[in-house]
């Protein structure tokens, strides 16, 4: 039996040591029990990793019927988005879904 995608995208985010655990403040001010480091994805692996599971997500979610199949999109916000996007837009492309990207910058 294969791990399900929220648990690969943890042990992924374990193994590159974005996830913390302790206590956190966030932006917001709220109190957080952990954070997760975009700043962790310094490399070619880990952010086309990274572009892959949120492409995996976006296709899982066109064939549930939560995301329309024309997808027309994707958008990272500035900073750390831009290369999420990117990465995604890239791994989409490997699963015949060539989808532009934009970002706010």
């Amino acid at each position: 039996m294969t791990a399900s995608l929220d648990h690969r995208f943890t042990e992924f985010l374990l193994e590159s040591q974005a996830l913390k655990f302790g206590e956190f403040t966030l932006k917001s001010g709220r109190k957080s029990p952990y954070f997760i480091n975009a700043g962790a994805f310094n490399d070619g692996r880990k952010i086309a990793r990274l572009g892959a599971f949120y492409a995996e997500k976006i296709v899982e979610e066109i064939e549930a019927g939560n995301l329309p199949k024309d997808v027309d999109t994707v958008f990272g916000p500035a900073y750390k988005g831009i290369s999420i996007a990117v990465s995604a837009a890239v791994a989409l492309s490997k699963d015949g879904l060539n989808v532009p990207f934009f970002f706010n910058r």
